[in-house]
């Protein structure tokens, strides 16, 4: 279960998934939270206006690998809108970041863009994050919030 400072972060992942539907990208939002409950860094994705690749989870990863000691990311929190790609899952892993906190599950995605009629148009197999990265703690998906999600992708498939 997640803790009570959790809310806060899991508020802010969905406003930045907002601003990345409102840019025209796919709804999703990161944040990067150190173990004394500092906000280090956070982004939203840009898998649209950049590149493919730009997904909010890789970018605090890069970010935390850079700026922060081993240490310190192995006992930070990444929370997110939606749960881990496996590219993000293995970018994860790779910069030893620690416990993943996320709204939705990719299965609820799936499950919601089929209730939609949209077929999957996604390179890659959907993989739980502990499929990728084992010892990765996670906790996912909570209740309420992730209808808040399944909003923001009903809205950007309305959009596409």
């Amino acid at each position: 279960m997640t803790k009570d400072n959790d809310q806060q972060h899991l508020q802010r992942c969905i406003e930045l998934a907002t601003e990345a539907l409102e840019a025209g990208d796919q709804p999703f939002g990161s944040v990067l939270v150190a173990a004394d409950g500092t906000v280090m860094n956070e982004d939203r994705n840009r898998a649209n206006s950049v590149d493919p690749t730009y997904h909010p989870e890789i970018a605090v990863a890069r970010w935390a690998a850079q700026n922060m000691t081993a240490e310190a990311r192995a006992q930070a929190t990444v929370y997110t809108s939606g749960e881990h790609c496996a590219m993000c899952s293995a970018a994860h892993a790779w910069a030893g970041l620690g416990r993943i906190v996320y709204i939705s599950s990719s299965e609820q995605l799936g499950e919601w863009m089929q209730e939609m009629g949209v077929e999957s148009t996604s390179p890659i197999n959907s993989l739980a994050i502990q499929q990728v990265a084992p010892n990765i703690p996670v906790e996912g998906p909570i209740a309420g919030l992730d209808q808040q999600v399944k909003e923001l992708q009903r809205r950007a498939q309305q959009q596409a």
